[in-house]
């Protein structure tokens, strides 16, 4: 994948949310926050412009010129913190990104002669804080709209973006749904409990809080849970995963990766049907 770096702008006053600190509210279990850092993880370097808070990574931290100047400023101050000849532009209150928007919008980003790739919501409006930009351009913008101005302070990202040529991207578009009210971030709440999207929601929640970095195949987990419940006893599910767990843990050193996992997952699956024979067989 190319090299980026990322700027992730989490100032702002959040008028429409009564004041309270956007980028630290929780969907899921998770900040904000953590949530867009999850989605540039692959950022060699990722610049935070907002208060320090404890984040789930590593990042750089920066504040704009003044504090609340806005977008246009706060890039101003995130862009001097990178050296990546892409640049990838988020807002902290994106729930729903995910790392495959990111890469479709660097792989948009190296086509062709565009000076930036920018998301596109599902009505087909430019979102300019889901965007990759190409560093020079981006910097000459940045230098001479704060020539024109005297400062970037209080100016709309609309003059950076119609000064630059842009490919623009369809995206999913919960990709760049955004947590502007409570309104926003109760339908957030309640979309990662769907069926379809709560246990891949939870999995990563507990791998973020626990510092895990494991793609685990959670089919295998959920039949074994399944044949331990069926086979021996309903509080055998969740002995059982946790006890392959530490074995996998302890068959590679300490790291635990996927193929431990999914060995151990697979003993302890055939130890529970032959348990349930032996009940089944006079």
């Amino acid at each position: 994948m190319t090299a980026y770096d990322a700027i992730v702008l989490a100032g702002g006053a959040a008028k429409r949310l009564g004041g309270a600190d956007k980028p630290g509210v929780r969907v899921g279990g998770r900040a904000l926050l953590d949530r867009v850092l999850g989605a540039c993880a692959g950022a060699r370097t990722t610049v935070v412009v907002g208060g320090r808070r404890p984040t789930s990574r590593a990042v750089t931290w920066t504040r704009e010129e003044p504090q609340g100047g806005g977008p246009l400023a706060a890039l101003g101050a995130g862009v001097r913190h990178t050296a990546a000849e892409r640049v990838l532009v988020l807002s902290a209150d994106l729930p729903f990104l995910g790392a495959d928007t990111v890469g479709s919008l660097l792989e948009a980003a190296d086509e062709g002669g565009a000076e930036a790739a920018v998301s596109t919501d599902q009505d087909g409006r430019d979102q300019p804080l889901v965007a990759v930009y190409r560093a020079e351009p981006l910097r000459r913008e940045l230098a001479l709209i704060a020539a024109e101005h005297g400062s970037l302070a209080g100016l709309p990202l609309r003059l950076l973006t119609h000064e630059l040529s842009l490919s623009r991207v369809a995206v999913d578009p919960l990709a760049s749904f955004d947590c502007d009210t409570w309104e926003d971030v109760a339908s957030a709440r309640a979309r990662i409990r769907e069926h379809g999207t709560v246990l891949d929601e939870w999995i990563t929640a507990v791998k973020n809080e626990l510092g895990i970095e494991l793609d685990v195949d959670t089919g295998v987990l959920l039949d074994l849970a399944r044949d331990a419940a069926h086979g021996v006893a309903r509080p055998a599910a969740p002995l059982t995963t946790f006890l392959v767990g530490y074995a996998a843990a302890q068959a590679s050193g300490g790291g635990g990766g996927p193929e431990a996992v999914a060995e151990a997952a697979r003993k302890a699956a055939a130890l529970a049907l032959r348990w349930a024979d032996e009940t089944e067989t006079p």
